[in-house]
Parts: C-alpha cells; sequence; structure tokens
C-alpha cells in the first residue's frame, strides 16, 4: 500500500528525519510538505531538501507555501514559489479569530489571485468560514485543496461544484465527527484526498499524541470501511488523485 499524505507540517527540525523514515516503513511514497508561517515555509522547505538527500529512504516531498489567517498583521516576506506544487496552507478561521474576519479575507484573496497568476492551485484552511470561503472562491476562479476538511454536507457538496479537491484527515476517526464521516460518503473518489496534518489531529488509536505522516495509515484503513472499500484500493485511488492534481509524479 503506496500513500499519499496531502498535508503535513514539520515544526521541529531535529524530528524530521526520523518521521520521513517512519512514514516511508509505514507506506507513505509521497508527503506534500505545507507551510503557512515564516517559520512553518522554511520547515516546510527544510523537509523537502531532507527528503532530497536521502531518495532510497524516504518519501517523496512535495512543496507548498504561503501566508495563513493567523499571518493577517505579521511581517510577510516575499517567497520564491519556484518548484512548488501549491500555494498554501492559506484560507479563514472565524473560530479563533472572528474579529480579524475584514483582514483574512483581504489575505486570503490576495493568495488565492497570486496562486492564480503563477498558475498553481491552492490549499485551503475554512473553519466556520463557509460563506466567505465560497464566496472568494467563487470571485477568484480559484482551484485546489480543502484540506482537513471539517464542514457538513451541504457545504462539501458545494465546494465540489466549483471543482475542489475534499481532504480528509484523522478527524474522520473522532467519536463526535459524524458530519465528517457523512461529507466523506458524498465526495466522489476522483475528488477524494487523504492527509494528516500533523503534527496536529491524530487519528484514533494515536489521538492524544503527535500526529505524524506514518499515522496516516490508520485514516486510510477507517475511511476505506466507511466507503466500503478496501484500503489499498482508497490509498491508490487518493495517491492517483493528488499525483495527478499536483503534477507530483
Amino acid at each position: 500500500m503506496e500513500i499519499f499524505d496531502t498535508h503535513c507540517h514539520f515544526e521541529d527540525a531535529a524530528t524530521i528525519q526520523d518521521e520521513l523514515r517512519r512514514a516511508k516503513s509505514a507506506g507513505v511514497a509521497r508527503i506534500m510538505s505545507v507551510g503557512g508561517s515564516a517559520a512553518l515555509n522554511a520547515s516546510a522547505r527544510l523537509a523537502r531538501e531532507t527528503a532530497l538527500a536521502d531518495a532510497g529512504a524516504m518519501p517523496r516531498v512535495f512543496l507548498a507555501l504561503g501566508y495563513d489567517r493567523d499571518q493577517v498583521g505579521a511581517e510577510r516576506a516575499p517567497l520564491d514559489y519556484s518548484g512548488v506544487s501549491a500555494v498554501g496552507e492559506i484560507g479563514l478561521d472565524y473560530h479563533y479569530s472572528p474579529e480579524t474576519r475584514k483582514e483574512q479575507m483581504q489575505l486570503f484573496g490576495e493568495q488565492l489571485e497570486l496562486a492564480k497568476s503563477i498558475g498553481k492551485p491552492v490549499v485551503v484552511h475554512t473553519r466556520e468560514a463557509d460563506d466567505d470561503t465560497l464566496g472568494l472562491l467563487r470571485e477568484t476562479g480559484a482551484r485546489g485543496i480543502i484540506h482537513c476538511f471539517t464542514g457538513g454536507p451541504q457545504f462539501c457538496r458545494a465546494l465540489l461544484d466549483l471543482g475542489m479537491m475534499v481532504s480528509i484527515s484523522g478527524i474522520v476517526t473522532f467519536r463526535l465527527a459524524d458530519n465528517v464521516r457523512e461529507s466523506a460518503l458524498v465526495v466522489p473518489d476522483d475528488r477524494l484526498l487523504v492527509e494528516t496534518d500533523a503534527p496536529f489531529l491524530a487519528p484514533v488509536p494515536k489521538r492524544g499524541v503527535r500526529n505524524e505522516s506514518a499515522f496516516i495509515v490508520h485514516t486510510v484503513e477507517f475511511l476505506a470501511k466507511l466507503r466500503g472499500t478496501e484500503p489499498e484500493r482508497l490509498a491508490a485511488l487518493t495517491t492517483a488523485n493528488a499525483v495527478a492534481f499536483l503534477s507530483a509524479e
């Protein structure tokens, strides 16, 4: 079984090498290393460089760089997007910071337009911001991935109608995540992706510990059972989807 973890953060430079080796051993063939802040953008690049230095023992690592909703008001240095697979993560989160809605929307819009100008898909975070997310995606005509989907089926269908890919994380295994499970059944085979969002949101049975890419196998197994298929088939189709969408051969 070969899995593509389409969203992973590497916050600790000291652990990157070991995490990548464990991911490879668990069946993770590809990872998208994702930024979102100055620090995360730097560590995302470091993960890619680490993997390139020892390609045989580690997954292939692809890169997403950008500035997320928490970077409102922060200094944001221009980024070199050469060689990146996507712009991200970017987006909106009104759960923690509803008071910065206007500024978040401005930053999100700018990042969407930047991605469009360089011909790259986006990696979108959205939480309790359904209408604004849909509005900006429609306005810009962006194509991309809704990562770590946490909404309900109605929002999921609206995103699918816009041509977005939907990525399911370990949240799908959580006891109180019925809405995510319902949404995971709405996504057609050719739009489905899987991710860890490490180091956050470790899936059951690893919940409560620091997440890492190797743990994605639990999400794949759970999601396959939920959708009435085999883990190997789900891993293969989500990998094929990610490779095609991200041009990540």
